[in-house]
Protein backbone atom coordinates (compact mmCIF):
# COMPACT_ATOMS: atom_id res chain seq x y z
CA UNK A 1 0.00 0.00 0.00
CA UNK A 2 1.02 3.15 -0.73
CA UNK A 3 0.28 6.68 -0.38
CA UNK A 4 0.98 10.05 -2.84
CA UNK A 5 0.34 13.62 -1.53
CA UNK A 6 -0.93 15.61 -4.61
CA UNK A 7 0.60 19.47 -4.58
CA UNK A 8 -2.02 22.20 -4.09
CA UNK A 9 -0.60 23.49 -7.49
CA UNK A 10 -2.00 20.72 -9.69
CA UNK A 11 -5.43 21.11 -8.55
CA UNK A 12 -8.09 24.04 -8.59
CA UNK A 13 -9.45 24.58 -5.54
CA UNK A 14 -13.18 26.82 -4.59
CA UNK A 15 -12.59 28.27 -1.31
CA UNK A 16 -14.98 27.27 1.34
CA UNK A 17 -15.90 28.47 5.08
CA UNK A 18 -15.83 25.04 6.20
CA UNK A 19 -14.23 22.42 4.34
CA UNK A 20 -15.18 18.48 5.13
CA UNK A 21 -11.89 16.04 5.58
CA UNK A 22 -13.22 12.92 3.66
CA UNK A 23 -12.02 9.63 2.93
CA UNK A 24 -13.11 8.40 -0.06
CA UNK A 25 -12.98 3.79 -0.64
CA UNK A 26 -13.39 2.99 -4.30
CA UNK A 27 -14.02 -0.65 -4.89
CA UNK A 28 -10.49 -2.05 -6.00
CA UNK A 29 -11.10 -3.34 -9.20
CA UNK A 30 -10.76 -0.73 -11.55
CA UNK A 31 -8.31 2.41 -11.63
CA UNK A 32 -10.02 5.61 -10.84
CA UNK A 33 -11.03 6.77 -13.28
CA UNK A 34 -10.93 3.91 -15.47
CA UNK A 35 -9.97 2.92 -19.06
CA UNK A 36 -12.91 1.41 -20.28
CA UNK A 37 -15.20 -0.46 -18.26
CA UNK A 38 -16.41 0.73 -14.63
CA UNK A 39 -19.33 2.91 -14.28
CA UNK A 40 -18.93 3.24 -10.18
CA UNK A 41 -15.30 3.63 -10.65
CA UNK A 42 -16.17 6.65 -12.97
CA UNK A 43 -18.55 8.20 -10.84
CA UNK A 44 -15.95 7.99 -7.86
CA UNK A 45 -13.42 9.66 -9.96
CA UNK A 46 -15.63 12.76 -10.60
CA UNK A 47 -16.54 13.36 -6.81
CA UNK A 48 -13.53 13.24 -5.84
CA UNK A 49 -12.80 16.08 -8.46
CA UNK A 50 -15.88 17.99 -7.79
CA UNK A 51 -15.59 18.05 -4.11
CA UNK A 52 -11.67 19.22 -4.19
CA UNK A 53 -13.09 21.64 -6.73
CA UNK A 54 -15.33 22.67 -3.44
CA UNK A 55 -12.14 23.21 -1.60
CA UNK A 56 -12.91 19.78 0.08
CA UNK A 57 -9.80 17.59 1.59
CA UNK A 58 -10.45 14.32 -0.04
CA UNK A 59 -8.30 11.13 0.95
CA UNK A 60 -9.15 8.40 -2.02
CA UNK A 61 -8.25 4.82 -1.06
CA UNK A 62 -7.36 2.99 -4.70
CA UNK A 63 -6.04 0.17 -6.73
CA UNK A 64 -4.20 1.55 -9.25
CA UNK A 65 -2.30 4.76 -9.98
CA UNK A 66 -2.91 7.97 -9.29
CA UNK A 67 -5.99 9.48 -11.52
CA UNK A 68 -7.35 12.17 -9.97
CA UNK A 69 -7.18 15.67 -7.72
CA UNK A 70 -7.63 14.30 -4.52
CA UNK A 71 -6.00 15.81 -1.84
CA UNK A 72 -3.92 12.03 -1.06
CA UNK A 73 -4.03 8.70 -2.91
CA UNK A 74 -3.52 5.34 -1.48
CA UNK A 75 -2.86 2.81 -3.29
CA UNK A 76 -3.78 -0.86 -2.40
CA UNK A 77 -3.46 -2.57 -5.77
CA UNK A 78 -0.61 -0.99 -7.90
CA UNK A 79 -2.16 -3.40 -10.37
CA UNK A 80 -6.20 -3.40 -10.25
CA UNK A 81 -6.89 -7.15 -9.94
CA UNK A 82 -9.72 -6.79 -12.64
CA UNK A 83 -8.94 -10.28 -14.05
CA UNK A 84 -10.23 -11.79 -10.38
CA UNK A 85 -13.81 -9.45 -10.84
CA UNK A 86 -16.78 -12.46 -10.40
CA UNK A 87 -13.82 -15.14 -9.22
CA UNK A 88 -12.17 -14.76 -6.44
CA UNK A 89 -13.39 -12.12 -3.21
CA UNK A 90 -9.77 -11.87 -1.41
CA UNK A 91 -9.12 -8.73 -3.32
CA UNK A 92 -12.03 -6.86 -1.99
CA UNK A 93 -11.30 -8.05 1.85
CA UNK A 94 -8.04 -7.07 1.51
CA UNK A 95 -8.52 -3.98 -0.23
CA UNK A 96 -11.20 -3.21 2.65
CA UNK A 97 -8.44 -4.42 5.59
CA UNK A 98 -5.91 -1.98 3.97
CA UNK A 99 -8.33 1.08 3.81
CA UNK A 100 -9.49 1.11 7.53
CA UNK A 101 -5.88 0.73 8.33
CA UNK A 102 -4.97 3.55 5.82
CA UNK A 103 -8.18 5.66 7.13
CA UNK A 104 -7.37 4.71 10.86
CA UNK A 105 -3.87 7.09 10.75
CA UNK A 106 -5.94 10.31 9.59
CA UNK A 107 -8.07 13.02 11.24
CA UNK A 108 -11.33 12.54 8.51
CA UNK A 109 -15.06 14.18 9.25
CA UNK A 110 -16.73 11.17 7.51
CA UNK A 111 -16.22 7.85 5.23
CA UNK A 112 -17.84 7.18 1.87
CA UNK A 113 -17.34 3.78 1.08
CA UNK A 114 -18.20 2.73 -2.24
CA UNK A 115 -16.94 -0.58 -1.83
CA UNK A 116 -18.64 -4.13 -1.01
CA UNK A 117 -16.74 -5.04 2.21
CA UNK A 118 -15.98 -1.80 3.50
CA UNK A 119 -19.15 -0.89 5.04
CA UNK A 120 -18.45 -4.05 7.34
CA UNK A 121 -15.97 -2.15 9.34
CA UNK A 122 -17.67 0.79 9.73
CA UNK A 123 -19.06 -0.16 13.44
CA UNK A 124 -15.69 0.70 14.58
CA UNK A 125 -15.54 4.17 13.31
CA UNK A 126 -16.19 6.99 16.05
CA UNK A 127 -17.39 8.96 12.40
CA UNK A 128 -20.64 8.70 10.06
CA UNK A 129 -19.65 5.64 7.16
CA UNK A 130 -21.61 6.57 4.17
CA UNK A 131 -22.41 4.13 1.29
CA UNK A 132 -24.07 4.58 -2.05
CA UNK A 133 -25.99 2.18 -2.94
CA UNK A 134 -24.64 1.39 -7.18
CA UNK A 135 -26.46 -1.26 -7.40
CA UNK A 136 -29.87 -2.84 -6.77
CA UNK A 137 -31.31 -2.69 -3.09
CA UNK A 138 -33.67 -5.62 -3.20
CA UNK A 139 -32.00 -9.17 -2.64
CA UNK A 140 -28.65 -9.91 -1.50
CA UNK A 141 -27.36 -5.84 -1.74
CA UNK A 142 -30.67 -5.21 0.59
CA UNK A 143 -30.32 -8.20 2.90
CA UNK A 144 -26.49 -7.01 3.43
CA UNK A 145 -26.54 -3.79 4.58
CA UNK A 146 -29.94 -4.46 6.37
CA UNK A 147 -27.70 -6.09 8.81
CA UNK A 148 -25.16 -3.22 8.88
CA UNK A 149 -28.22 -1.29 10.52
CA UNK A 150 -27.91 2.62 11.23
CA UNK A 151 -23.70 1.82 11.49
CA UNK A 152 -23.62 3.06 7.72
CA UNK A 153 -25.94 5.99 5.86
CA UNK A 154 -26.94 5.23 2.65
CA UNK A 155 -27.31 7.23 -0.29
CA UNK A 156 -29.86 5.73 -3.46
CA UNK A 157 -28.49 7.03 -6.81
CA UNK A 158 -32.55 7.31 -7.35
CA UNK A 159 -35.63 7.54 -5.96
CA UNK A 160 -36.78 4.48 -7.51
CA UNK A 161 -34.24 2.73 -6.19
CA UNK A 162 -35.20 3.09 -2.65
CA UNK A 163 -38.64 1.71 -3.47
CA UNK A 164 -37.29 -2.09 -3.55
CA UNK A 165 -35.74 -1.77 0.11
CA UNK A 166 -37.99 1.65 1.96
CA UNK A 167 -36.69 -0.17 5.81
CA UNK A 168 -32.79 0.80 4.92
CA UNK A 169 -30.97 3.29 6.76
CA UNK A 170 -31.16 5.98 3.39
CA UNK A 171 -30.32 9.38 4.37
CA UNK A 172 -30.58 11.09 0.87
CA UNK A 173 -30.74 10.52 -2.79
CA UNK A 174 -28.05 11.78 -5.04
CA UNK A 175 -28.16 11.32 -8.73
CA UNK A 176 -25.24 9.91 -10.57
CA UNK A 177 -23.66 12.63 -13.39
CA UNK A 178 -21.80 12.80 -16.22
CA UNK A 179 -19.17 15.67 -17.04
CA UNK A 180 -21.14 17.68 -19.57
CA UNK A 181 -18.61 19.32 -21.43
CA UNK A 182 -16.44 16.20 -22.47
CA UNK A 183 -19.13 14.92 -24.58
CA UNK A 184 -19.90 16.45 -27.97
CA UNK A 185 -23.16 17.78 -29.05
CA UNK A 186 -24.43 16.66 -32.17
CA UNK A 187 -28.04 18.38 -33.39
CA UNK A 188 -27.84 16.49 -37.16
CA UNK A 189 -28.32 13.17 -36.20
CA UNK A 190 -27.71 9.76 -38.56
CA UNK A 191 -30.72 7.49 -39.16
CA UNK A 192 -29.34 4.64 -37.64
CA UNK A 193 -29.54 4.04 -33.21
CA UNK A 194 -27.51 2.62 -30.96
CA UNK A 195 -27.69 -0.24 -27.62
CA UNK A 196 -24.70 0.72 -24.92
CA UNK A 197 -24.36 -1.43 -22.04
CA UNK A 198 -23.18 -4.91 -20.09
CA UNK A 199 -24.39 -8.12 -22.52
CA UNK A 200 -26.87 -9.28 -20.49
CA UNK A 201 -30.89 -10.45 -20.94
CA UNK A 202 -32.06 -7.63 -18.83
CA UNK A 203 -30.57 -4.98 -20.76
CA UNK A 204 -31.96 -6.43 -23.92
CA UNK A 205 -29.59 -6.38 -26.38
CA UNK A 206 -31.56 -8.85 -28.54
CA UNK A 207 -34.74 -7.11 -28.03
CA UNK A 208 -33.36 -3.73 -29.20
CA UNK A 209 -32.05 -5.05 -32.45
CA UNK A 210 -35.61 -6.95 -33.23
CA UNK A 211 -37.25 -3.23 -32.53
CA UNK A 212 -34.89 -1.81 -34.53
CA UNK A 213 -35.40 -4.23 -37.70
CA UNK A 214 -38.83 -3.53 -37.23
CA UNK A 215 -38.40 0.14 -37.44
CA UNK A 216 -36.33 -0.45 -40.38
CA UNK A 217 -33.24 1.21 -38.88
CA UNK A 218 -29.77 0.02 -39.04
CA UNK A 219 -28.63 -0.38 -35.06
CA UNK A 220 -25.16 -0.56 -33.68
CA UNK A 221 -24.26 -2.16 -30.66
CA UNK A 222 -21.45 -1.24 -28.13
CA UNK A 223 -20.49 -2.91 -24.78
CA UNK A 224 -18.87 -5.31 -22.13
CA UNK A 225 -18.23 -8.77 -22.95
CA UNK A 226 -16.00 -10.04 -20.62
CA UNK A 227 -17.61 -11.96 -18.17
CA UNK A 228 -18.75 -15.78 -19.01
CA UNK A 229 -22.07 -14.95 -18.32
CA UNK A 230 -22.33 -12.03 -20.75
CA UNK A 231 -20.30 -13.97 -23.66
CA UNK A 232 -23.03 -16.56 -23.00
CA UNK A 233 -25.61 -14.22 -23.58
CA UNK A 234 -24.39 -12.53 -26.44
CA UNK A 235 -23.23 -16.18 -28.39
CA UNK A 236 -27.34 -17.31 -27.75
CA UNK A 237 -29.16 -14.48 -28.21
CA UNK A 238 -27.41 -11.49 -29.62
CA UNK A 239 -24.67 -12.65 -32.02
CA UNK A 240 -27.15 -14.82 -33.76
CA UNK A 241 -29.13 -11.74 -34.90
CA UNK A 242 -26.57 -9.89 -36.46
CA UNK A 243 -26.02 -8.80 -39.91
CA UNK A 244 -26.01 -6.16 -41.97
CA UNK A 245 -28.39 -3.96 -40.66
CA UNK A 246 -27.05 -5.02 -36.60
CA UNK A 247 -23.29 -4.30 -35.90
CA UNK A 248 -21.37 -5.04 -32.69
CA UNK A 249 -18.18 -2.83 -32.30
CA UNK A 250 -16.94 -3.99 -29.40
CA UNK A 251 -16.55 -2.70 -25.85
CA UNK A 252 -16.31 1.28 -26.88
CA UNK A 253 -13.92 3.11 -24.85
CA UNK A 254 -14.39 7.20 -24.23
CA UNK A 255 -13.80 8.26 -27.35
CA UNK A 256 -15.57 5.94 -29.12
CA UNK A 257 -18.96 6.04 -27.61
CA UNK A 258 -19.20 9.51 -27.58
CA UNK A 259 -18.57 9.11 -31.17
CA UNK A 260 -21.39 6.59 -31.54
CA UNK A 261 -24.00 8.39 -28.76
CA UNK A 262 -23.50 11.76 -30.82
CA UNK A 263 -24.17 9.88 -34.15
CA UNK A 264 -27.08 8.15 -33.45
CA UNK A 265 -30.60 9.07 -33.77
CA UNK A 266 -31.59 7.74 -30.86
CA UNK A 267 -30.65 5.12 -27.64
CA UNK A 268 -32.32 2.28 -27.25
CA UNK A 269 -32.89 1.18 -23.74
CA UNK A 270 -35.57 -2.17 -23.48
CA UNK A 271 -34.43 -3.01 -19.84
CA UNK A 272 -36.28 -5.76 -18.27
CA UNK A 273 -35.45 -5.25 -14.71
CA UNK A 274 -35.44 -2.35 -12.71
CA UNK A 275 -32.33 -0.22 -13.19
CA UNK A 276 -31.54 2.11 -10.21
CA UNK A 277 -29.97 5.02 -12.37
CA UNK A 278 -28.87 3.92 -15.96
CA UNK A 279 -25.85 6.02 -16.85
CA UNK A 280 -25.95 5.42 -20.82
CA UNK A 281 -29.31 7.57 -20.90
CA UNK A 282 -27.27 10.14 -19.21
CA UNK A 283 -24.32 10.09 -22.04
CA UNK A 284 -26.71 9.76 -24.78
CA UNK A 285 -28.92 12.93 -23.61
CA UNK A 286 -25.55 14.30 -22.94
CA UNK A 287 -24.95 14.36 -26.78
CA UNK A 288 -27.98 15.22 -28.04
CA UNK A 289 -29.50 11.82 -28.49
CA UNK A 290 -32.96 11.29 -27.27
CA UNK A 291 -33.63 7.64 -25.07
CA UNK A 292 -36.15 5.19 -26.43
CA UNK A 293 -36.65 2.89 -23.13
CA UNK A 294 -38.93 0.84 -21.34
CA UNK A 295 -40.89 1.68 -18.23
CA UNK A 296 -38.49 0.14 -15.28
CA UNK A 297 -36.54 1.35 -12.40
CA UNK A 298 -35.25 5.44 -12.71
CA UNK A 299 -36.16 5.30 -16.74
CA UNK A 300 -38.91 7.95 -15.19
CA UNK A 301 -36.86 9.64 -13.33
CA UNK A 302 -34.19 10.31 -15.77
CA UNK A 303 -35.80 10.81 -18.91
CA UNK A 304 -38.38 13.41 -19.74
CA UNK A 305 -41.44 11.84 -21.76
CA UNK A 306 -41.95 13.40 -24.82
CA UNK A 307 -39.38 15.94 -25.23
CA UNK A 308 -36.11 14.18 -24.23
CA UNK A 309 -37.30 10.37 -24.75
CA UNK A 310 -39.94 8.34 -25.36
CA UNK A 311 -40.98 5.92 -22.51
CA UNK A 312 -43.27 2.40 -23.44
CA UNK A 313 -45.08 0.12 -21.30
CA UNK A 314 -44.25 -2.56 -23.64
CA UNK A 315 -41.60 -4.01 -26.09
CA UNK A 316 -43.99 -3.99 -29.45
CA UNK A 317 -44.25 -0.17 -28.60
CA UNK A 318 -40.65 0.45 -29.28
CA UNK A 319 -40.25 0.28 -32.79
CA UNK A 320 -42.90 3.46 -33.09
CA UNK A 321 -40.78 4.49 -30.68
CA UNK A 322 -38.03 4.76 -32.57
CA UNK A 323 -39.90 6.76 -35.28
CA UNK A 324 -40.65 8.97 -33.16
CA UNK A 325 -37.16 9.83 -31.36
CA UNK A 326 -37.03 11.90 -34.82
CA UNK A 327 -39.17 14.83 -33.80
CA UNK A 328 -37.53 15.34 -30.25
CA UNK A 329 -34.94 18.43 -30.23
CA UNK A 330 -31.37 17.27 -29.36
CA UNK A 331 -31.32 20.64 -27.54
CA UNK A 332 -33.69 19.86 -24.74
CA UNK A 333 -31.46 17.03 -23.85
CA UNK A 334 -28.66 18.59 -23.52
CA UNK A 335 -30.09 20.67 -21.32
CA UNK A 336 -31.64 18.36 -19.46
CA UNK A 337 -28.28 16.69 -18.70
CA UNK A 338 -27.00 20.41 -17.53
CA UNK A 339 -29.62 21.04 -15.00
CA UNK A 340 -30.13 17.71 -13.12
CA UNK A 341 -27.27 15.35 -14.48
CA UNK A 342 -23.77 17.50 -14.81
CA UNK A 343 -20.98 17.12 -12.26
CA UNK A 344 -21.43 20.46 -10.27
CA UNK A 345 -25.19 19.10 -9.66
CA UNK A 346 -23.69 15.64 -8.43
CA UNK A 347 -20.95 17.17 -5.91
CA UNK A 348 -23.76 20.03 -4.18
CA UNK A 349 -25.98 16.74 -3.76
CA UNK A 350 -23.34 14.84 -1.72
CA UNK A 351 -22.23 18.12 -0.08
CA UNK A 352 -25.23 18.40 0.79
CA UNK A 353 -26.09 15.25 2.35
CA UNK A 354 -22.38 14.97 4.21
CA UNK A 355 -23.43 18.37 5.84
CA UNK A 356 -26.57 16.73 7.27
CA UNK A 357 -25.47 13.86 8.51
CA UNK A 358 -22.84 15.45 10.38
CA UNK A 359 -25.05 18.25 11.73
CA UNK A 360 -27.39 15.55 12.82
CA UNK A 361 -24.53 13.39 14.50
CA UNK A 362 -24.09 16.95 16.54
CA UNK A 363 -27.51 17.57 16.78
CA UNK A 364 -28.60 14.18 18.22
CA UNK A 365 -25.79 11.19 18.54
CA UNK A 366 -27.98 8.70 18.48
CA UNK A 367 -30.68 9.90 16.15
CA UNK A 368 -33.31 7.58 14.85
CA UNK A 369 -34.44 9.87 12.27
CA UNK A 370 -32.39 9.60 8.78
CA UNK A 371 -32.20 12.66 6.49
CA UNK A 372 -34.73 12.83 3.72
Amino acid sequence: MSTVPISPADRPSRRQESPLRIGMIAPPWFAIPPEGYGGTEAVVASLVDQLVDRGHEVTLVAAGAPGTRATRHITTYPDPPSELLGASPMPEVIHAAQAAQAIDDLDLDLVHDHSLAGPLLARGRDIPTLATMHGPAAGDNGDYFARLERTVDLVSISHAQRTDAPQLNWVGTVHNAVDLDSFPFQADKERHVLWMGRFCADKGAHIAIEAARRAGRRIILAGKLNEQAERDYFDDAVRPLLGPDAEYVGEADAALKRELYAAASCLVFPISWDEPFGMVMVEAMACGTPVVATRRGSVPEVIEHGRTGIIVDAFEDLPAAIAGADELDPHACRERVAQHFDLPVMGAGYERVYRQVLERRRRRPDAEQAVA
